[in-house]
């Protein structure tokens, strides 16, 4: 090697201080040339380390890669489901020059895209319905226009039962119709008694070409004679020949394609408004990408949370992807460990130490950010037609990715891979370099200041979380679910150490289980913090959505008595006899007995009315709900009882009224037979009865109706009548009028429908044979009372299980697995002092007990204080408030807890599956 000398700089003399001055030195240039080569040299250890460890790199990779991949799945395939303008006025328009709406008789201003309009006066005058050729009369001459009616409801005969589909009215021959659809088979319909039918309602309805297809009502039968395929809508969609539009109520939207002389332009679009006419036309060619308008708008207030939210639950799934590859990057630093020492030795400081486990991460998270990317994108390009036909319903626009989506992902994998290698790269730094070269384990070092930071930020963060529910801010409640969940993974390693202390009592395989957790916490307890950190978040939320649901059902009022069905006729529905309708009921539905139901409305000509009883002067709350009430008169509201105020209920809280002799009042209030008796009579002598006693005074129930207008609520008749007060009632607040009484409040009453008595809610099946049985007399709507509220959060609890049990299944396999490998030369010392092959088997269904297991309890303790946080600080927040809200109960969500419990035993069970049995046995080499 040729060492080369340079002759210094000569110095130059300042005269005024009369000393030399030394020459100036590029210090930021050359420390810049360091670092740069420091990191080069890095990397380059890196891609190699790589490549020798391929089982531990796939497996990095694969951790890292997995959410990108899914995150680049759902960016691609929303850039791709997000329509342009133009896009968007080319699936609406096809060929034509313009779509027209004839939407009021008064002027009214669009914006530039036709989406959105107001009128011009303040004043909204629907316009009746307009004709093909008064819409060509304001085009003037040498314009085709040709009607689109769209979201008309039919119902067909199915081969096992009716469908529900959507109808669509317009003239497939005209070419500027024929631009809305892609023909797949066939011909358009040229008669009324032909339709062409989409993919989604030849599948649905067993359809062939050429085969018939009747209404559920046999009133009109179609002949198929073509497969269309509407790109806006890939549901069941059937095409009519405009002579074949069956009379809908309301009557469907109407739009007009049209074809004009040259182009529309702003002064057509101008006049066309002043006649009441929406106009979208094609935008011009040079026009701005309205996604790129967004960007530059004022931001919102709402959307400013959302964003923030949006990022803290990021940065949730940031940390558990950090905690899952964490103990890879633990268990490569500790097989390194020799290497590491070696660059100590040569020189190295403990930067460059930091740098080269640093630079794993890097390479690491790059070729992870890249696989995921890769396989996210192409996974949406390939699986484009499927995510269409169930999912989105709709086809998409052009094939794009949205790549500023795709770069941020990538920088936050390479952001996940530097952060899980950061704290493995300050172990390194610290690590003694005669126990490095030696190949001896550091053994490892609990510090108080670890323990203390965690309780510290566990605590802040229950108050911080508390503090947000008590603000309703999800911004603050993440907040602080992230510092606690930090604090916990803080305290994690001294847990560990104190349960290896008290597993001197345990059998060997448990023992040997705990004691390697302690010795190797670097990996062990990122590992426990994954598992607990998924199942606390499954657990606080899920306990929440079941106090919310259970808060929900105590709060439901029902209908009718379980079981019980409402059955509702349409405007043109024909009554049947109530002989042949009991008889339906009886053998489609098991039911016992029907009664009819009367709807009260007002004299003809009078509008509509609200009938509803009158609480007496003694019972009624001197403030009403509405009031902006001072913390004083809300107190003495809270303890008045009379300003009491009942849940809401899912009817809306208001008390309904009828008309009955007696017949029906058994089936609506699932009253005992005594005080049925006692109410029926009541009814046959003129007198009224009402579920809520309150409403009870003197033996009298004064009935109030109002006459209700636009912005007018004026009474319209007050009258008492003699009353009964119906205890018992399971079903919602009613008011049942006789006749007489009906009659001296100027009301009249004709039958809405039916009750039917049932022992046991009827299923789907018998309800749609019992609907089947109805559609000859028209259009029938069906309720059952199944005896609680509308529940939809099972199914979400379920899935918030499942998704923790997958993560801690994850974790403890990629656990178990990494103490597999770092145990070997012990495993080796057990074969070799006579252990049984089973052995091994049992320290690996210990070793994933040990993370599933403990991690588990760790995330169920803190998600149940969690939910318990804020379900208190929730109910304390409306506690001084009137009316006062129903309180959430605290839930213990049992089927989430079920499925997490049983997580940790499948994981052991299949460690223990897929664990060799022999144990290695090594022989040193002379």
């Amino acid at each position: 090697m040729t060492v080369r000398r340079t002759r210094p700089a000569p110095a130059r003399f300042d005269t005024a201080a009369a000393r030399p001055v030394a020459p100036p030195v590029r210090v930021g240039r050359r420390r810049l040339a360091e670092l740069t080569g420091s990191w080069r040299t890095a990397l380059r250890i890196a891609r190699r380390e790589s490549r020798r460890a391929r089982r531990r790199t796939a497996l990095v990779l694969a951790m890292i890669a997995l959410p990108v991949a899914v995150l680049a799945f759902l960016a691609a395939s929303y850039d791709m489901a997000t329509l342009t303008p133009q896009e968007r006025v080319d699936r609406r328009l096809g060929v034509a020059d313009a779509e027209l709406r004839w939407i009021s008789d008064t002027p009214v201003e669009q914006d530039e895209w036709g989406g959105t309009w107001s009128s011009r006066d303040g004043v909204e005058s629907p316009n009746a319905r307009a004709t093909s050729a008064q819409v060509s009369a304001l085009l003037g001459p040498g314009s085709r226009v040709t009607e689109v009616r769209s979201g008309i409801p039919l119902t067909l005969r199915g081969p096992h039962r009716d469908e529900d589909v959507q109808g669509r009215v317009l003239d497939l021959g005209d070419p500027l119709a024929r631009g809305l659809v892609r023909f797949r088979a066939g011909r358009a319909p040229e008669q009324p008694g032909e339709v062409a039918v989409s993919p989604a309602a030849l599948r649905r309805l067993d359809l062939r070409l050429g085969r018939a297809v009747a209404l559920a009502d046999g009133s009109r039968a179609y002949t198929v004679v073509g497969v269309v395929e509407f790109p806006d809508d890939l549901g069941a969609v059937v095409a009519l020949h405009p002579g074949a539009a069956p009379p809908t109520s309301p009557v469907p939207e109407s739009s007009w394609l049209v074809d004009v002389p040259g182009a529309i332009d702003g002064a057509q679009v101008s006049r066309l408004n002043d006649r009441g006419v929406l106009v979208a036309a094609r935008p011009p060619a040079d026009s701005a990408d309205e996604r790129e308008r967004i960007w530059l708008g004022p931001v919102d207030p709402g959307e400013t949370t959302d964003l923030g939210t949006g990022v803290l639950i990021a940065g949730l799934g940031l940390l558990e992807v950090v905690l899952l590859v964490g103990p890879a990057f633990a268990v490569g630093v500790r097989r390194r460990r020799r290497d590491l020492a070696l660059v100590a030795v040569a020189g190295g400081d403990a930067a460059q130490l930091r740098r080269v486990v640093l630079a794993d991460g890097v390479v690491l998270g790059v070729l992870g950010a890249a696989a995921g990317l890769v396989v996210g994108v192409g996974a949406a390009f390939a699986g484009r037609p499927l995510v269409e036909q169930y999912v989105f319903d709709a086809r998409f626009g052009g094939y794009r990715c949205w790549p500023i989506a795709l770069v941020l992902l990538g920088g936050v994998a390479v952001l996940a891979g530097v952060l899980a290698a950061l704290a493995p790269a300050w172990t390194a730094a610290r690590q003694d370099v005669s126990a490095g070269l030696a190949g001896r384990r550091t053994p490892p070092v609990s510090r108080t200041r670890w323990l203390a930071l965690g309780l510290s930020l566990v605590v802040g963060g229950a108050g911080l979380a508390a503090f947000g529910a008590a603000r309703a801010s999800a911004v603050v409640i993440l907040t602080g679910l992230i510092l606690g969940e930090l604090g916990l993974v803080c305290c994690t390693p001294t847990l560990i150490g104190a349960l290896a202390r008290l597993g001197r009592v345990l059998p060997l395989a448990p023992r040997i289980a705990l004691r390697d957790a302690s010795r190797n916490r670097a990996s062990a307890a990122p590992a426990i913090c994954a598992v607990m950190a998924a199942v606390a978040s499954s657990v606080a939320l899920g306990g929440f959505l079941a106090s919310s649901d259970a808060r929900d059902s105590r709060a439901y009022r029902p209908m009718v008595p379980t079981g019980h069905v409402l059955v509702y006729a349409g405007e043109s529905a024909r009554q049947p006899p109530l002989a042949q309708l009991a008889a339906m009921a009886r053998d489609q539905l098991g039911a016992d007995t029907v009664a009819p139901i009367n709807a009260l409305s007002c004299a003809p000509g009078t509008g509509y009315c609200d009938v509803a009883p009158e609480l007496p002067p003694a019972q009624v709350c001197p403030w009403q709900p509405g009031d902006n009430l001072s913390e004083a008169h809300r107190r003495q509201a809270r303890a008045d009882p009379r300003c009491r105020i009942e849940p809401m209920s899912y009817n809306g809280g208001y008390v309904q009224a009828g008309v009955d002799d007696g017949t029906a009042l058994p089936l609506l209030t699932g009253a005992d037979p005594a005080a049925t008796a006692a109410a029926t009579a009541v009814l046959r002598a003129g007198g009224v009865v009402v579920t809520d006693p309150r409403y009870l005074h003197d033996g009298l129930v004064t009935v109030r109706v109002n006459e209700v207008d636009p912005g007018t609520d004026r009474p319209r008749a007050v009258a008492d009548f003699p009353g009964y007060a119906l205890g018992g009632v399971v079903s919602q607040s009613q008011l049942l009028l006789s006749a007489s009484a009906a009659r001296h409040l100027g009301l009249t009453w004709s039958p809405s429908g039916w009750v039917i008595g049932a022992a046991t809610p009827p299923d789907r099946h018998q309800q749609e044979r019992f609907a089947s049985a109805l559609r000859p007399f028209g259009a029938f709507s069906l309720l059952v009372e199944d005896g609680g509220a509308p529940r939809d959060i099972s199914p979400l609890l379920l899935l918030l299980a499942a998704a923790a049990g997958v993560i801690t299944m994850g974790a403890a396999g990629i656990a178990t697995a990494l103490a597999a490998a770092e145990g070997r030369a012990e495993l080796t010392t057990l074969a070799a002092v006579g252990a049984a092959p089973a052995l091994r088997r049992m320290l690996a269904i210990c070793q994933a007990g040990v993370i599933a297991g403990l991690g588990s309890v760790l995330g169920i303790v803190a998600g149940l204080g969690t939910a318990a946080i804020v379900l208190f600080s929730v109910n304390r927040q409306y506690a001084n408030d009137w009316p006062v809200p129903d309180r959430y109960p605290y839930v213990v969500p049992w089927p989430a807890l079920g499925i997490l419990v049983l997580v940790p035993i499948v994981a052991m069970l299949g460690a223990g599956l897929f664990t060799r049995a022999r144990l290695p046995i090594e022989r040193q080499l002379d």
